[in-house]
């Protein structure tokens, strides 16, 4: 029996005018059932199918109040970047929990950078220095972007942004872009990663994932209370700044410890088990307390239930403002 699926195109996705603000509340309400035990969350699995690339598969579901599933399927090459094509993109399907019929697919490229950067604004607002005023941003693309304009939303202090990248070209249209949604905020541009990174409260690595990291960032650079987040996985961070610190967190137990076990980006160095301090999702629901001294560190891999959470956000706009396709299956 044929049945009627909602097709939403990226552009589409952008009509609906979704805020940053928006997308952190969800996404915090995300961990927060997480953390609550409300949430079927599998490790994303993958294939490799060149090198430095990956193409993960991302089902979940959200129960409690939010009850949605679905799954994303999306892929991040790095060499794209020299194609002129997207690191990451992707597609995310959504089913009805109740019948498990198909309700919609629908652009994950929007998705996953704005859902990427709302989980650091998130940690940011648990784990930050909520007098915060110097934040570092490392590798200038979409994630850097996003990234910091989660950090408006959570960081209201914040007077100086730190960055940089080695394209000189996204280094412009990083600041040209980011500069009047931030108005008040200095941006410094680094001639180095370690001017980049001094007396930043928080810091955000954005690099691209690759199998052989140079951990390029320095625990020596850095000031002894700072919030560091790596959105790269092991790219950026030496080992010692995930591991010296007074707390080290993660997006979710088992898929740190499911892709650190798999080795195919975690190479050694970063914490293990009995070194994990909590997930945002025990954060976030208030199972563990929040750490504000010191250094604090995270990995937030990605996970399927912000995919979720924001799905349904855009499910629900196109919906109310008739936007999207029908096409039958």
């Amino acid at each position: 029996m044929a049945y009627d699926v909602l097709w939403i195109s990226q552009e589409e996705v952008v009509s609906l005018g979704i805020t940053m603000k928006e997308i952190v509340d969800a996404v915090d309400e995300g961990f927060s059932l997480k953390g609550q035990k409300k949430v079927e969350l599998p490790a994303k699995i993958g294939v490799h199918p060149r090198k430095d690339c990956f193409i993960h598969a991302m089902p979940s579901w959200v129960g409690g109040d939010v009850d949605c599933c679905g799954i994303k399927w999306a892929a991040g090459y790095p060499s794209n970047q020299a194609k002129g094509l997207p690191y990451i993109n992707g597609v995310w399907c959504m089913n009805d929990p109740e019948t498990g019929i198909i309700k919609a697919v629908m652009d994950a490229n929007w998705m996953t950078a704005w859902r990427t950067g709302a989980a650091s604004g998130v940690c940011a607002k648990y784990l930050a220095d909520p007098k915060s005023e110097v934040v570092s941003i490392i590798g200038l693309g979409a994630q850097g972007r996003t990234n910091l304009l989660a950090f408006k939303e959570v960081l209201p202090q914040m007077k100086t942004v730190k960055v940089f990248d080695i394209f000189p070209s996204q280094v412009a249209k990083f600041v040209d872009e980011l500069t009047p949604q931030l108005p008040g905020v200095e941006f410094v541009v680094g001639k180095d990663v370690e001017e980049a990174v001094k007396d930043a409260d928080v810091i955000a690595t954005c690099a691209p994932i690759v199998e052989k990291p140079e951990r390029f960032v320095r625990s020596s650079w850095l000031k002894k209370d700072v919030l560091t987040i790596a959105v790269d996985y092991d790219s950026s961070f030496d080992a010692d700044i995930m591991n010296n610190g007074n707390c080290f967190v993660c997006d979710d137990w088992n898929q740190y410890l499911y892709t650190q076990a798999l080795g195919i980006y975690f190479h050694g160095g970063y914490p293990k088990k009995e070194e994990i301090y909590a997930d945002m999702g025990e954060i976030c629901a208030g199972v563990k307390p929040a750490i504000l001294e010191g250094r604090r560190a995270a990995v937030l891999m990605g996970i399927a239930s912000h995919d979720i959470m924001t799905g349904r956000m855009i499910y629900k706009k196109a919906m109310e403002q008739k936007v999207g396709t029908w096409v039958k299956l």
